[in-house]
């Protein structure tokens, strides 16, 4: 539901302040406050097998930050979305991580990474919005329930415009800047 001016201002300041509890992540996406609790171990043993993947095969040199929080730009009628995605992916120059601030500009984020958790519509659905949205060029799913990691490219019009998906098992071509094969068997 769309909301007014003032609303989105008071509810954007809001969260801006907000001091979440420890072991929970708080984000605003579409207007709506997500918290989600501290992720499972399978959730974290992907995460943790793509980014080793990135450093060893990837063509370029890159940066990753876990939790890093996002500012996107917001669905029509909403404050600006606040998404921490489960990693991040930067070029190595120029170093946007440092001195960032805890929610930095999406500008020169080359890909997003998203493991699916308690609530797997989030991640497929509006999370993928967000981030096309936001401009991101490469939004990379691992889908536990689905057993499916796929790769959306292409943000136009609020939406990916390509995707290509590997069953857990198969590789997934990455295109540039990484170029390599994704190798998914270790998700099972």
């Amino acid at each position: 539901m769309a909301q007014d001016p003032i609303t989105q201002k008071l509810l954007l300041d809001w969260f801006v302040d907000l001091d979440t509890p420890e072991g929970l992540r708080a984000e605003l996406i579409e207007g709506e406050l997500v918290v989600t609790p501290v992720p499972d171990g399978h959730h974290e043993h992907c995460i943790s097998r793509i980014v080793g993947q990135m450093y060893r095969g990837s063509t370029t040199d890159t940066q990753f930050s876990g939790n890093k929080g996002l500012k996107l730009k917001s669905a029509e009628g909403h404050p600006q979305d606040h998404v921490i995605p489960d990693g991040t992916f930067v070029p190595e120059e120029p170093r946007l991580f440092r001195g960032a601030d805890p929610w930095m500009p999406c500008e020169g984020v080359s890909m997003v990474l998203e493991v699916t958790s308690r609530r797997p519509q989030v991640d497929r659905e509006i999370k993928r919005r967000c981030y096309a949205r936001g401009g991101i060029p490469l939004y990379l799913l691992v889908d536990r329930e689905a057993s499916w990691t796929t790769l959306f490219s292409d943000p136009e019009s609020g939406d990916y415009q390509e995707l290509r998906a590997a069953a857990f098992g198969k590789p997934l071509a990455l295109p540039k800047p990484f170029s390599f094969q994704l190798d998914t068997a270790d998700f099972l």
